[in-house]
């Protein structure tokens, strides 16, 4: 079978990445169970949830991995990173610190990842704990957004596991941004074969579809 109709699931490996304590266990498990834990701990290496979901009538399965964002985890964390179609770059509006990181997570994420283009992958920020009062935000939409556009125009969107502001919305957001990429690499690859064999050939479409 061949066409749109075969394609009856996708599945999708979603990393979220940050510094111990943005709340990434949270965004996950607010996205997943639509639940809060305001007393979790920090995961210790990995840990990985499912969610189905349909956007714009496609089907989706997304393999969520929560990493240990202590610098200790990181040898039980980076072998994680391979496979990877979609990674979200978090940190806390609260912490400055944590912003200051995301180029190392960046960096960390595209060398044990070994994506040949960096630029063409889909990356997201998400500025987690939006829900504090003003007076204690250390990170303004400001900086953040002009970071995003200085390390190659990311897409960027402000969230809080603990109210349920726009978790689901950054989940979509980062399917649909993935979608992009593949329809325009799909589309460079019809201009540039003379003879297209194989639509499979990149080796990722064929586990992503048909499940």
């Amino acid at each position: 079978m061949s066409g749109k109709s075969a394609h009856k699931n996708c599945l999708l490996k979603v990393i979220i990445l940050g510094d111990g304590g943005v709340g990434k266990s949270c965004l996950m498990n607010r996205f997943v169970n639509n639940h809060f834990d305001d007393h979790s701990f920090h995961t210790i290496g990995v840990e990985f949830l499912n969610k189905e979901m349909k956007i714009k009538n496609e089907m989706y399965t997304l393999q969520i991995w929560d990493t240990a964002g202590q610098e200790r985890f990181k040898s039980l964390r980076t072998p994680f990173y391979r496979g990877s179609d979609i990674c979200m770059l978090t940190y806390a509006v609260d912490d400055k610190s944590s912003f200051q990181s995301l180029g190392m997570w960046k960096n960390e994420f595209v060398y044990y990842s070994d994506i040949k283009d960096g630029s063409a992958f889909p990356f997201v920020v998400v500025a987690n704990k939006v829900d504090i009062s003003e007076e204690k935000r250390q990170v303004s939409e400001v900086e953040a957004r002009n970071w995003c556009k200085e390390n190659g125009d990311l897409p960027y969107i402000e969230t809080s596991a603990k109210d349920a502001i726009n978790v689901d919305v950054a989940f979509n957001m980062a399917v649909d941004i993935w979608s992009q990429l593949e329809a325009e690499m799909d589309k460079q690859g019809m201009s540039n074969d003379t003879i297209r064999i194989d639509p499979n050939r990149n080796g990722k479409r064929e586990a992503c579809c048909g499940l």
